[in-house]
């Protein structure tokens, strides 16, 4: 476990600025730059952006200083660095034309819930989530356009994000109750969008339910993302629940994976099994031996 440095050669603000990482965990990177007091605005998505006027300080707290190739490949090495493709300056154009196909004429609507998946305390309900959401809609789709409803209630099923399981998706239903409403959209369809997003609840829709298992797949979608892709994601959950002590959480987050392994279906549509299914269960059984859970399919 270190905490790497390179040398500052990023010019911005009249000065340059040099890139701070962990090679273990986000969790360790947040602690070190909270101990230093980096502020939180400094933190870009896998890594703080530090002044030169620092990199003194941060070395002799503990940082390495290496050089930006040593950097980046320990960075690549670690599965945290976030691809340039779901940064969040990268999604600002391909979301805006998700949405404008969606709901057109609406663009504030549009801005105001890209402001919400941008808030700053988000790690892992951040836009690049609500990208991978609405992407994995369109492969479940399979070149046909998914419901309007169910795409809306994609955009809406985590505008609400304070960590609170439950009442994040009772308060995501209320924002789309409100905001659609005024959109003008026809009481009915509202009514649907609202029911779909407090389904991500628990992610357990009816058999019949059509809509609510597209989403439901995609939203879940991330489980059977390839290991690297997949621990990038659980570092990201981990940060934004950093609050929470290391063995509450543990306990916390096995029984949610617990949960997910009970999950009979856990993806529900075909298309989701054969993307998803098998990729998704070797992750959350490993997740749940890494942190010494006992769990479905494995001996206590």
């Amino acid at each position: 476990m270190a905490i790497l440095i390179d040398t500052p050669m990023w010019p911005a603000h009249g000065t340059v600025f040099a890139h701070l990482v962990s090679d273990t965990s986000l969790a360790e990177l947040h602690a070190f730059a909270a101990a230093a007091e980096i502020p939180e605005r400094a933190f870009d998505e896998d890594h703080y952006d530090v002044p030169e006027r620092r990199h003194a300080d941060l070395v002799r707290r503990g940082a390495i200083a290496v050089d930006g190739k040593t950097l980046t490949r320990a960075l690549i090495a670690s599965g945290l660095r976030v691809p340039a493709r779901e940064r969040a300056k990268a999604l600002i154009t391909p979301l805006a034309q998700r949405w404008e196909r969606v709901l057109p004429g609406r663009e504030a609507l549009g801005r105001e819930l890209v402001g919400r998946w941008s808030e700053p305390h988000r790690r892992y309900h951040t836009g690049a989530h609500l990208f991978a959401v609405l992407a994995a809609l369109e492969a479940l789709a399979d070149a046909a356009a998914p419901p309007r409803a169910v795409e809306l209630a994609a955009w809406f099923h985590d505008a609400v994000h304070r960590g609170a399981a439950g009442r994040d998706e009772e308060d995501s239903a209320l924002l789309a109750e409100a905001r659609l409403r005024d959109a003008g959209l026809a009481a009915a369809e509202v009514d649907e969008v609202a029911r779909l997003v407090r389904l991500t609840a628990d992610h357990r829709p009816e058999a019949y339910d059509d809509g609510g298992q597209l989403l439901c797949d995609a939203d879940l979608s991330v489980l059977g993302r390839q290991p690297a892709g997949y621990r990038r994601y659980t570092e990201q959950v981990r940060a934004e629940y950093a609050h929470v002590p290391d063995e509450m959480f543990r306990a916390g987050r096995a029984a949610v994976l617990d949960q997910l392994l009970g999950l009979d279906p856990l993806f529900h549509t075909r298309r989701g099994r054969e993307l998803w299914l098998a990729q998704a269960h070797a992750n959350l059984r490993a997740e749940l031996a890494h942190l010494g859970a006992p769990g479905i399919g494995r001996p206590d």
